[in-house]
């Protein structure tokens, strides 16, 4: 049975349509992420999935449910928010069983139920705590056991760890997912950061502008993406492009604008000539000796495990990822190569993939 089906669902706020007849199947127990950019739209599909935004037209449907016109509370769904919104007057037992105590739970059962969700999240030496007393992440967890004690068929997350700090982000998202691995529930997360998506989701809804732009797993959308978009959004950090004309005679190339040319393992079929954008990921650029396309240093970003190197490539600026040691400065001039096997063609007008 499908976990959550969301069909043809439309959005608008007065003549200003948000969302435009986005479609998702999510199988039961899937952990999907829906990821954009700021303005997208994953929020306001998130909220109504949960019931907190009306449906402008199309469908939803929950464990083969339509809830459409069901209030949040008959949704069998829990939400855990950006903010936590913990009761500050309440302990952290008082705040994960409060839901149930609402809807009549009897009190053996309503601790019950709280003593295993804190089980699960580690939370019980901090049952008697109020959340003036706890940190950020153990909040955050607080929010998640009062979620799980409901026993939902789903579980909705709205850019959960944006307030955390980049430490135990890093923590959080092995704790959600292991969560996840554990109680085998429906997961819909929405975030922006796409390291949580490419990290943490089954599968991800890439949304832009109100419309998805692609779906798939992680994997899928990083080696195979649709357009220009998806290939620029997903990988970190972001893919390269430049612009230049298909040409074969023995070999395929790349001719850049300034005539500089790069030779292709492979190109798109009937491609001779035609504009097209090249994508290639910083990963994949190394130092190519005489062979080499010549490149200007920018800027340096030693990380520690690897340096990120900004260098301009016929007018355009380019990231390259240096995984050994090398002495490098701005304005020198390198030469790179590609891995021109693992390069990405997308037409130049539509910006769509182009198969080779």
């Amino acid at each position: 049975m499908t976990g959550l089906s969301i069909s043809k669902v439309k959005k608008s706020f007065g003549a200003v349509d948000i969302i435009h007849g986005v479609d998702v199947e999510i199988a039961n127990g899937e952990f999907v992420i829906l990821v954009g950019p700021s303005g997208c739209g994953k929020s306001t599909l998130l909220r109504m999935i949960a019931g907190l935004e009306d449906i402008t037209a199309g469908q939803i449907s929950i464990g083969g449910r339509v809830v459409n016109n069901l209030q949040p509370k008959d949704r069998d769904i829990a939400m855990v928010f950006q903010n936590y919104a913990l009761y500050p007057q309440m302990t952290v037992a008082q705040n994960m069983g409060f839901a149930l105590e609402l809807a009549g739970t009897k009190r053996p059962e309503i601790e019950k139920k709280v003593a295993e969700a804190a089980a699960i999240l580690g939370l019980e030496p901090l049952l008697g705590r109020k959340p003036a007393q706890l940190s950020g992440g153990q909040r955050q967890r607080v929010a998640m056991g009062r979620a799980i004690v409901r026993d939902p068929k789903v579980f909705l997350f709205d850019e959960p760890l944006s307030n955390l700090d980049a430490k135990l982000r890093v923590k959080m998202r092995a704790e959600i997912k292991a969560l996840h691995q554990r109680l085998k529930t429906t997961i819909v997360y929405v975030t922006h950061d796409q390291i949580e998506a490419m990290t943490m989701a089954d599968k991800i809804v890439v949304l832009q502008g109100g419309k998805v732009e692609q779906i798939g797993s992680p994997l899928e959308l990083y080696d195979r993406p649709r357009n220009v978009f998806v290939a620029e959004f997903l990988g970190s950090p972001a893919m390269n492009f430049l612009e230049g004309t298909i040409e074969v005679d023995t070999n395929p190339w790349l001719v850049l604008p300034s005539s500089a040319r790069i030779r292709l393992s492979h190109a798109p079929a009937n491609s001779t000539k035609r504009p097209v954008i090249l994508g290639i990921r910083p990963e994949d650029i190394s130092l190519g000796g005489e062979t080499g396309i010549e490149a200007t240093v920018k800027v340096v970003e030693p990380t520690g495990s690897e340096t990120h190197v900004a260098v301009e490539v016929d007018g355009r600026e380019l990231t390259w990822v240096v995984r050994d040691r090398v002495e490098l400065a701005p304005e020198q001039t390198v030469k790179l190569s590609m891995e021109t096997a693992k390069v990405h063609f997308f037409d130049l007008q539509t910006q769509q993939r182009l198969e080779t």
